[in-house]
């Protein structure tokens, strides 16, 4: 698979995690988020990444929930670093700033970017 076709999968993936609460409702959201339940990002599995959201998302980003963290837990954090850049991820509402913070929030060590 090319590079290009790599990135567009991820991103999908990530729309499907992020910015799907997972409910089947509206639009046929719900049926896309069964298709990658099972499916993880950087080694996070995807209801991992939905509990994160709201500890990410301005303005008032909560803390982490217990659900969030142990979910990071197992995070490959170079992998994450990758997407702090990415305009992906404000499309989605999520402040990249926030998110590099989330690991140490979690009490696990800062990632490497």
């Amino acid at each position: 698979m090319s590079a290009r076709k790599v990135v567009h999968v991820l991103a999908l993936l990530l729309l499907a995690a992020i910015g799907n609460n997972g409910n089947g409702g509206g639009g046929g959201g719900g049926t896309f988020i069964l298709l990658v339940q099972g499916q993880t990002i950087c080694n996070i599995p995807v209801a991992g990444l939905r509990a994160c959201k709201p500890a990410v998302t301005p303005p008032r980003p909560s803390q982490p929930t217990a659900d969030c963290c142990a979910a990071l837990s197992h995070g490959d954090f170079r992998c994450l670093c990758s997407y702090k850049t990415s305009p992906l991820l404000p499309s989605l509402g999520i402040d990249p700033k926030l998110a590099v913070q989330l690991p140490r929030k979690c009490g696990l060590p800062a990632p490497p970017c």
